[in-house]
């Protein structure tokens, strides 16, 4: 009788089944191994933040017509918890004008919050909910980011809750105009894409740390970005919260953070090795009538150093206004005095 019996047949099965498969499983490559630098990195800063990532829902009243009796509109965004008592950090224009806000949190409770403080002139917001066991997202330093750096964006891009983004830092420095018309300056450029609805959402490094807000896009171009620099929405944030909006002073500068050259540095001692250099003076505008000129360097503002817009930003809000300060400014080599009279934002 013929057999087809191949004993190499069944070796073969018993490596695929038997104990020598339970063996090859066990000394299997774990996640970590499986993933790339860039993929781990991309998911340990995800997991980090998006327990403090919520959705928020915002009912407005609006009257279409005179006549008419106010009817209710719905939009939304996203926005990030950044205190343990639910306090959250988004856009100006997510909650602008709500009766009514629903914020929903990572474990899918949807809770009303209330409007602590708006600011549309930067285009920050804080609003509030109660709630237990709220997690709080840990703020970086947006003056430490460099142009290539890792960035995630994570937001709820058309109501899809906690979608992540990743791309790079394409720009620092940017200027870019606020809905209210005035112009906001050091944002953050990105590729991380941004869709409707991730107005307000975080947009973090690879170590888990909140660098900025995300803000806004250029339609229809594809990967040009914007995020507020979260040092510039600290500053906002505290001032919302003691004052419920900010009071500005004025000197009316286009301007940007840039370096100074080593030898100044050394030479004048300065404490900082960057200021904000002016790219334009505004017509009759405080900084025009003081005499300041494209390509000055400020470096220090009543005697405080001035190390980029938004230190800059944080010390105009505390001066008096129609009341003369001194700039400290550096033109070509020379370092000046400059006395100028900030006046108050409208």
């Amino acid at each position: 009788m013929h057999s087809d019996f191949n004993p190499d047949f069944v070796s073969s099965l018993e490596d695929i089944s038997g104990p020598r498969a339970t063996a090859a499983a066990n000394n299997a490559p774990d996640d970590g191994v499986l993933l790339d630098a860039y993929s781990q990195a991309v998911t340990r800063a995800v997991e980090r933040v998006s327990p403090s990532v919520v959705n928020i829902e915002v009912h407005q009243s609006v009257r279409m017509r005179r006549s008419a009796e106010p009817q209710e509109r719905r939009g939304g965004g996203s926005g990030f918890i950044f205190t343990p008592d639910g306090l959250i950090l988004t856009n100006s224009h997510v909650v602008h004008d709500a009766a009514r806000i629903e914020v929903t949190v990572a474990d899918g409770r949807k809770l009303p919050a209330r409007t602590i403080g708006d600011d549309p002139a930067t285009d920050q917001a804080v609003i509030q909910i109660d709630g237990s066991g709220l997690v709080a997202a840990t703020l970086g330093d947006s003056q430490a980011l460099r142009v290539g750096q890792l960035v995630m964006a994570i937001g709820s891009p058309y109501g899809f809750q906690s979608t992540v983004t990743a791309g790079v830092v394409s720009a620092l420095g940017r200027s870019l105009r606020s809905y209210s018309g005035r112009l906001i300056e050091d944002v953050i450029q990105t590729d991380a894409s941004l869709n409707p609805g991730n107005s307000g959402g975080p947009l973090v490094a690879s170590d888990g740390r909140v660098v900025g807000v995300n803000t806004a896009t250029i339609l229809p171009a594809q990967g040009i970005c914007f995020a507020i620099g979260i040092n510039t929405a600290k500053f906002v944030a505290s001032r919302l919260l003691r004052d419920g909006r900010i009071r500005r002073s004025y000197i009316g500068v286009s301007a940007q953070t840039a370096p100074i050259h080593r030898r100044l540095v050394r030479y004048y001692d300065l404490p900082k090795e960057t200021g904000v250099i002016v790219l334009a003076a505004e017509p009759n505008s405080p900084a025009q009538r003081a005499g300041l000129r494209e390509g000055d360097v400020i470096v220090a503002l009543d005697g405080q150093p001035v190390a980029g817009v938004d230190d800059l930003h944080r010390l105009l809000s505390d001066v008096r206004t129609s009341v003369s300060s001194e700039l400290t400014v550096l033109r070509g080599t020379d370092r000046l005095k400059v006395a100028i009279q900030p006046q108050e934002a409208a």
